[in-house]
């Protein structure tokens, strides 16, 4: 992999990563940019004691242009993009409309493929393999920043989700806290070790579920599995089965099996529903250990933590969409309408041949 570092007309910072060791990256931005200007702000809720970042300036970002307007294409004559240059394998740049900015985080955009109809399913496992070694590095990178405790990388897929660009793309969110969800999985792994006498709540939970009927595929270094209270409808965790707290822990093994084990994950994704339905949104969502101190958490370390991804739609069935309705959003209590044993099954069933 060879890694390409620029800046855009507005300053932000644009990052290719390319297969090939002798490509050259000199094209020059020549839009006419003004400076970015954020009002990214974390709020603490006091009575909930989680945060929300209040980012106004969002409402002025991209929606849904024309593919012939796309700012994630590389850019082609005079029509100018966020990406310089004329083709890309994989490029990284700093969000035009962050969610969160300087002392509040920091929002990066992933561009999987220059092809604009294309998914991530579309991609070779070469190229799945270079947007794991994306995903990667700026895993390490974002850590360095002073103001950032964790980093996310992401997919959000589909209009549905909320989608409002529809070139293949990802996001990668630095907070400056570690987030609601990852408190929850820190606080449950806390006290199962405190609990058990020193064992490890996701090695629990990895095992148990291998060996068990809602096992959708298997390699010789990963595991995906529907969980046993699964949230949505079909929803995929999947593991690497040597405990490694982030992406960075991967060894080599793991890094060259994942692409197959993933593209095939999200191929069966798309065949849930069957032939004549629109490509099945989801969110995919790479799960890893904060990089700040656990000591409010007592006992554990962040080698406690296990790397995981977590992959879901938003489709309960053809047709039909899982709303967050007034339980889930009122109460944070889901209720779902398909068996995680019958999830496993449909997802056993759509496997390639």
């Amino acid at each position: 992999m060879k890694k390409t570092s620029t800046r855009l007309a507005d300053g932000r910072e644009l990052i290719y990563y390319d297969a090939r060791d002798d490509a050259v990256r000199a094209a020059v931005d020549r839009r006419p940019l003004g400076p970015v200007s954020t009002t990214s702000e974390i709020r603490a809720d006091r009575l909930l004691g989680d945060a929300v970042a209040i980012a106004s300036h969002r409402q002025g970002r991209t929606y849904h242009p024309p593919a012939d307007e796309c700012p994630l294409c590389p850019s082609a004559g005079e029509r100018l993009s966020e990406i310089p240059e004329s083709s890309y394998d994989v490029v990284v740049f700093e969000n035009r409309f962050p969610s969160l900015a300087g002392d509040a985080g920091r929002c990066e955009v992933v561009c999987f493929t220059p092809d604009h109809d294309s998914s991530f399913a579309d991609l070779t496992p070469e190229q799945a393999g270079l947007v794991l070694e994306a995903w990667t590095d700026r895993t390490a990178e974002l850590s360095h920043l002073p103001s950032v405790e964790q980093v996310f990388c992401f997919e959000n897929r589909g209009a549905e989700i909320g989608v409002t660009l529809g070139h293949p793309h990802g996001q990668i969110y630095a907070y400056p806290f570690v987030t609601p969800r990852t408190d929850l999985m820190l606080r449950s792994l806390a006290a199962f070790k405190e609990s058990s006498g020193g064992q490890n709540l996701f090695d629990d939970i990895v095992a148990a579920e291998s060996a068990g009927e809602r096992v959708v595929l298997e390699g010789e270094h990963w595991v995906a599995f529907v969980p046993y209270a699964a949230h949505w409808p079909y929803e995929v965790h999947l593991y690497p089965k040597r405990r490694v707290p982030d992406l960075l822990g991967l060894d080599e093994a793991a890094r060259t099996e994942f692409p197959r084990l993933y593209l095939e994950l999200l191929r069966r994704f798309d065949r849930i529903f069957g032939a004549g339905e629109t490509p099945t949104p989801y969110i995919s969502a790479w799960h890893q250990a904060p990089f700040g101190t656990l000591d409010r958490y007592g006992g554990i370390s962040r080698d406690d933590f296990a790397l995981h991804l977590e992959l879901f739609t938003i489709r309960r069935t053809s047709g039909k969409l899982k709303f967050l309705a007034g339980s889930e959003s009122g109460m944070s209590v889901f209720i779902n309408d398909v068996p995680p044993e019958a999830a496993a099954d449909r997802l056993r069933e759509v496997a390639s041949s």
